[in-house]
Parts: C-alpha cells; sequence; structure tokens
C-alpha cells in the first residue's frame, strides 16, 4: 500500500491531476462557510435546531452542510442532480430525448447544455423559496433575516444560484483536469467533512461515562462489517455470456469471440434511498408547521425514525424505487437489440425478443436481493440510535445514503487512480485485480 501511493506521486500527470482536485475541493469547502448577506446566524443556528429530522435536513447532507449556514453554496450541487435526473427520465418517455441518448458524443453535448440550462433555472426557484423560508424562521422573536423583503430575496438568489453555477463548474473542471467524477467528489467531501465532529460527539460521549468501551469496540467492528457489505453490494454483478458469430468484412474475419453482460445487483445505486429519503421526510416537514395540534403531533410519533412503522414504510419505498429507477437505467429491449445488430446473441437463447425476456428475467431475479439488502443499509442507522442511543450524526456513516456515496465515490476514484498506474506498469492497490468502480 506504501508503495502504491509512492508510485502515485512518481507519475507527474497524476501527481498533477490529483493536487488540482485537492485544490478544487479545498475552494468547494471554503464556499460553504460563506454566509449570504444579511443573515442572522446565531437566530438561524438556533431555529435550526427543530429542522434537522425534517426534508431540509436531507438537502444539507447534500450541500456538505452549508444549507443550515444559509451560505453562497447553500443549494449546493442538489439542483445539478435534479436537473440530470428530470433529463434521465425524459430520456425514458419523450423521443427527443431518446434520440440525444443514441447520437454519441454530439447527443452527450447537448444533453450536458441542457442540464446546465436545466440547473440555472431550479437554482433560481429554489434560491427564491430559501430566501422565503429564511425569513419565516425566528427564535425568541428575533428574525434570521436582519431587512426581509424583496431586496433580500433578489440577493439570495443571485448569491446562492451564482454558487451553485460554480460548483458545478468546478465539478466539470475536475472531471477535465482533476481525478475522479468532479460531482460525486463534491458530495463526497461535504458528507465526510461532518465526520470529525460527529466522531468528537461520541468520543465525549464516552469519556463522560454515557458509553461502554464494549459498546464503542462493538460499533467499530460493525462498521467495518458494513462498509465491506457495502463494497459487496456495489460491485457485485451477475455476468451473462455473450457470443458474437464469425463475420467476413473484407479480407478480414471479424467476430467469433465470447464475452458477457455484466449485470449490476445494485444497478439502480443510491438513488432508490434518496427518492425514498425525500417522500418519508415530507410528513416531518408538514409537522413543523403545524407545531400545536395534538394530531399532528400524533402523526409525529408514527413517522419519527425510531419508529418500526417508518423503518418498515421506509424499506417498502425503496425496493419499489429500486426496480423503478433500474427499469430507466437499464432497458433489456435496447441491450437484446444492441447484441443483435452487432451479432451477438445468448448461448440457448434466441436473438431479439427471446433474448430480451430472458435478461429482463434474470434483471427481476438479482434485482430483489439487491433492493432488499439497500432497504437494510439504510435502516441500519436508524436501528442504531435507536438500540444504542447514539447520534444521528454519528450513525448516519454506519449506513444510508452517506455510506453508499463514499463507498461508490471512492470506488470509482480508486479504479482511475489504478487505470493511471496501470497504463505506466505500476501495481494499484489490489494486486489481484483492479477495483471496479461505480459511477453515480
Amino acid at each position: 500500500m506504501i508503495e502504491t501511493f509512492r508510485n502515485i506521486f512518481k507519475i507527474h500527470d497524476l501527481r498533477k491531476r490529483i493536487t488540482f482536485t485537492i485544490l478544487i475541493l479545498a475552494l468547494e469547502r471554503v464556499g460553504t462557510h460563506i454566509v449570504t448577506p444579511g443573515i442572522n446566524t446565531q437566530v438561524l443556528a438556533a431555529g435550526w435546531q427543530s429542522l434537522s429530522g425534517t426534508l431540509f435536513g436531507l438537502y444539507d447532507l447534500f450541500a456538505g452542510g452549508a444549507f443550515r449556514k444559509a451560505a453562497v453554496f447553500g443549494l449546493g450541487i442538489m439542483p445539478y442532480i435534479s436537473a440530470s435526473i428530470i433529463l434521465q427520465l425524459l430520456g425514458a418517455v419523450v423521443p427527443y430525448f431518446q434520440r440525444l441518448q443514441k447520437e454519441g458524443e454530439e447527443g452527450r453535448k447537448k444533453i450536458i447544455q441542457y442540464t446546465r440550462y436545466g440547473t440555472l433555472l431550479i437554482s433560481a426557484m429554489q434560491s427564491f423559496g430559501v430566501a422565503i423560508f429564511l425569513e419565516n424562521i425566528t427564535f425568541q422573536g428575533a428574525s434570521a433575516v436582519f431587512n426581509p423583503g424583496m431586496g433580500f430575496r433578489l440577493l439570495t438568489m443571485i448569491a446562492m444560484t451564482s454558487g451553485t453555477m460554480l460548483i458545478m463548474w468546478m465539478g466539470e473542471l475536475i472531471d477535465d483536469r482533476g481525478i475522479g467524477n468532479g460531482i460525486s467528489l463534491i458530495i463526497f467531501v461535504g458528507i465526510i467533512a461532518a465526520f470529525p465532529n460527529a466522531l468528537f460527539q461520541e468520543w465525549i460521549e464516552f469519556t463522560s461515562g454515557n458509553r461502554q468501551l464494549l459498546t464503542e469496540l462493538f460499533l467499530i467492528a460493525l462498521g467495518f462489517g458494513i462498509i465491506a457489505f457495502v463494497v459487496l453490494l456495489t460491485v457485485a454483478t451477475r455476468k451473462i455470456p455473450v457470443q458474437y458469430a464469425k463475420r467476413v468484412v473484407g479480407r478480414r474475419v471479424m467476430g467469433g469471440v465470447s464475452t458477457h453482460v455484466p449485470l449490476r445487483v445494485n444497478a439502480a445505486g443510491v438513488m432508490p434511498i434518496i427518492f425514498a429519503q425525500a417522500i418519508m421526510f415530507v410528513p416531518n416537514t408538514l409537522f413543523s408547521f403545524f407545531p400545536d395540534s395534538d394530531l399532528m403531533f400524533t402523526l409525529r410519533g408514527y413517522f419519527s425514525i425510531d419508529s418500526a412503522f417508518y423503518w418498515f414504510v421506509y424499506a417498502v419505498l425503496i425496493i419499489f424505487f429500486t426496480y423503478f429507477y433500474t427499469a430507466i437505467v437499464l432497458n433489456p429491449v435496447e441491450v437484446a437489440d444492441n447484441l443483435k445488430k452487432h451479432g451477438g446473441f445468448i448461448p440457448g437463447v434466441r436473438p431479439g425478443k427471446k433474448t430480451a425476456e430472458y435478461l429482463d428475467s434474470i434483471l427481476t431475479k438479482i434485482t430483489l436481493p439487491g433492493s432488499i439488502a439497500l432497504a437494510l443499509v439504510a435502516i441500519i442507522p436508524y436501528m442504531l440510535v435507536k438500540a444504542f442511543n447514539v447520534s444521528y450524526n454519528y450513525a448516519s456513516f454506519f449506513g444510508g445514503t452517506g455510506l453508499l456515496i463514499i463507498v461508490g465515490v471512492a470506488l470509482d476514484t480508486i479504479q482511475q487512480i489504478e487505470s493511471h498506474l496501470y497504463m505506466r506498469h505500476y501495481e494499484g492497490f489490489m494486486r489481484s485485480g483492479r477495483v471496479r468502480g461505480r459511477r453515480m
């Protein structure tokens, strides 16, 4: 491992890319601490205490803690992710976007441009809503905004929209001149930034006698086990054998090779948890607007994170969205058509419709255990909070959205670093083979 790190810095191009990536990520973290003008930070911090378990808390996770500070990077990269998801969904139903997806590099450039326009539009709308949201935050009669009104709203729109577009540009810079996926790394660093504080809070609990040594050792061992399980879930694939018939093109014989189509057990990635979490946080967000209602207080108990009812509904939603999103990102009919066009076939299965049905059957079977495993990983933090009385900030690193993103981005970045090392005949992190990463 030490020799591998030495090899990384022996390669000038790789060293330059890693240094550039670290510099851009450091600049992005600086932006998360620059507060939007006109904010009373003390009132905002006090008012935020009641919002950490709502939809705003989920948003703050992806903004790297900048949303709760009302920073210029407060919207984070979520508008870009939202625009990307919308275009991906449109690509499944709108013929124009379906054609763009099949046009190769030119189509990809147009989709990227549309994503940028969508990001700008979504950022403008969300920042206006955030400005109104900030004006409504009060604590002991004091407002979180010094001078509320249209002037503050326009200023917030300009500041936060510009911040989001700057983050998007930083992500694209990392893609072009750095290492790894820029957008994913920005989210990754934002999540990791909360770990030292969560660890420090847990250390305080331990030193004050509220946590036993055996409990801490068990949690550490459990953490390593969960990480290993998430890595396995991320890279697990079912290989479908494919053969290509021999073809004579001019004087050359083409084809005649055997390969495979890899079908991931968790083809949907982290998206099902994001969708499910967004839906599950909606009731708590609505309940926060009716603090004096007895009915809302009763319903809040069912949607509390330590409620078995919450866990069950959350797991069912994750399983549903896993199938839903897998059907969007992986179309068996399209895969079967591509195989048929290039002379490929699955042994024992007829090309065309039968191949599509076979792939769909296999995908349905492997998605079920993948979706159940994904639901289990998502629920583990809530179980730890109830069983060991640890803080949710600390428990969130034992599963859920944050851990899946951390593992996925880490594997993808390691894969790219290993590609540079292998091109120059250096050993990578895994001597037995390259680590298979995953793009988000």
